[in-house]
């Protein structure tokens, strides 16, 4: 089987993303087609979707200036997985704590935006991800944090603050899975979960 996944391409390491997302679907014996996104239109025919970092604000802006918005939250309510890293999960969060970014509300969320410092203070660290066997080598750059959770479960903690979270459907961290050669993120938000196609 084919699934179609759509990786919002306006910034971020999309090349990156679409090499985990193949790797993932090949495990599980499908093929991945990965398609860039950046005009309205795509959305609809994707099976799976990817909000990948950057700068929240230009993706934030792009996203509605282009008309896509809508064909997301669609694709949320229609059940769809997503997964939302860095600042994609700022973009898809309820509260980005940011006037300049014009959330999706898909994750019951509340972020502090570069908590954990600037480009320059990025590290990795080992995370226990809940669904995953082994700690994950998390990336974090400019990262933010989750200031608090509504209905959202956390799937993952950094020094008790949470990192990694589901609502329903959609998969939001604040590190980088794409940057490690570990695809199990990307597993378990696309093909994992019961909600996967």
């Amino acid at each position: 089987m084919t699934l179609t996944a759509g990786v919002v391409a306006v910034q971020g390491d999309v090349s990156e993303h679409a090499t985990a997302i193949e790797r993932a679907a090949g495990r599980h014996g499908e093929t991945a087609e990965v398609v860039e996104i950046r005009t309205a239109g795509s959305v609809p025919d994707c099976d799976l979707l990817l909000l990948p970092g950057g700068e929240s604000t230009t993706i934030s802006r792009h996203l509605h200036a282009e008309g896509i918005t809508p064909e997301i939250v669609d694709h949320v309510a229609a059940g769809k997985p997503v997964l939302a890293t860095c600042a994609g999960l700022i973009v898809a969060a309820a509260d980005a704590n940011d006037d300049r970014v014009d959330e999706l509300d898909l994750v019951d969320v509340t972020i502090e935006r570069n908590a954990f410092g600037r480009q320059t203070d990025s590290f990795e660290a080992p995370l226990d991800v809940t669904g995953l066997d082994d700690p994950f080598p998390a990336v974090f750059i400019r990262a933010p944090v989750i200031e608090s959770v509504g209905d959202a479960d956390v799937l993952a903690a950094f020094e008790g603050r949470p990192v990694a979270v589901r609502d329903g459907p959609v998969v939001g961290t604040s590190f980088h899975p794409e940057l490690t050669d570990d695809d199990r993120i990307h597993d378990l938000a696309f093909f994992e979960s019961a909600l996967a196609p």
